[in-house]
């Protein structure tokens, strides 16, 4: 006996380049590329035995492919949806649910649980839940109760775009036959040591670190990066206060040439805006400030700097006084003025981004 004659395949070449890509995916789902393979074979006029054998499966699969393809093109490549079995909880329950999760939870919880909700919905309407099922609702809205992001309101300054929009410009535009400086402090840097020696990583295996550590004390860094170099100027301090900051802008003062003015830009710290520093700077009138809007410090581009320090050196090293941290800063930054470059900034009414 003879069987029946399949109709012709033919495929158009938008369709046969997505096909064979399909085909090639390790990624896709296997029936996907199980029917992309089909479908190629079956437009090469192969007969469906042979694709059968070819492909892996029974002939009755080929001819199935073949046919949701001629009815509905690639969509026939993918299942149709089906109507799966229907939901236990209902809209009202699910309402419910996202509506605890949203709300205060009652005291003295600061926070919803999966069981919290469960109990709370089961005392309320008596109905039961299931912690669990209340997870997988929750994970269907995408409702994470147990997170918390802080963050910060911006102060109420109608100058605050404007004052952002000026310090970056500072930066794309720097003045003429000045020295744009970037000064900020990093206080508090931890010397510390863990109790015993951290295991290297191996293969398939990460590092291994203590847990506890010894406490050496702190060590306090201020810095003035020049914005048009990206040359860094240190120093090691002992307070943060008024009379510090003073030192140190005396400091840069002497260091920049007398033909140069000096333009800083730095946030409202007390140090910052205290009426000491307000009248050494009016003393040295070549010498101009721009603030950053409040909430804002993180304009201040030193900060930049700060995180490579943070990420390069003090992350994961371990120091047994503060001699030893001080010592590591000041040499790192050495290295880091030798072939250091300016950061390149973007403004176009959106938060700074990095090119």
């Amino acid at each position: 006996m003879r069987g029946r004659k399949s109709r012709p395949l033919r495929i158009g070449p938008h369709d046969a380049s997505i096909l064979r890509e399909i085909a090639r995916s390790r990624s896709l789902p296997w029936y996907q590329v199980q029917r992309a393979k089909i479908v190629l074979l079956a437009a090469r006029r192969v007969p469906n035995a042979e694709i059968a054998r070819v492909v892996g499966c029974g002939v009755d699969t080929v001819r199935a492919a073949r046919r949701r393809y001629l009815a509905d093109g690639m969509r026939g490549l993918r299942d149709r949806p089906r109507s799966g079995r229907p939901p236990i909880y209902d809209i009202d329950v699910r309402l419910r649910i996202v509506a605890t999760a949203t709300s205060t939870p009652p005291e003295p919880d600061s926070q919803w649980t999966h069981r919290s909700i469960a109990e709370h919905l089961a005392d309320s309407d008596g109905n039961g839940i299931s912690a669990s099922q209340v997870g997988r609702i929750l994970g269907e809205a995408d409702l994470r109760p147990h997170k918390i992001r802080g963050w910060l309101n911006r102060p109420d300054d109608p100058q605050f775009f404007t004052r952002a929009a000026g310090v970056c410009d500072l930066y794309l535009h720097p003045p003429a036959d000045t020295v744009l400086l970037s000064i900020d402090e990093k206080t508090a840097i931890q010397a510390k040591h863990r109790k015993h020696p951290t295991r290297p990583a191996g293969r398939r295996r990460p590092g291994r670190r203590e847990f506890e550590y010894v406490r050496h004390g702190t060590v306090s860094l201020i810095a003035a990066l020049n914005v048009v170099n990206g040359f860094v100027h240190p120093k090691i301090i002992d307070k943060n206060n008024s009379v510090t900051f003073i030192d140190f802008l005396t400091e840069v003062n002497d260091l920049v040439d007398t033909d140069k003015n000096i333009h800083l830009i730095m946030d409202n710290g007390s140090s910052h805006t205290s009426k000491a520093t307000r009248a050494w700077l009016a003393a040295h009138p070549r010498i101009t400030v721009t603030y950053t809007p409040k909430h804002a410090s993180w304009l201040n581009i030193v900060e930049i700097f700060f995180s490579i320090l943070t990420r390069r050196v003090l992350q994961n090293a371990e120091f047994t006084s503060q001699a030893q941290l001080a010592k590591r800063i000041l040499t790192f930054i050495t290295h880091y003025d030798r072939t250091a470059k300016p950061f390149r900034w973007t403004y176009d009414g959106r938060p700074l981004t990095a090119t």
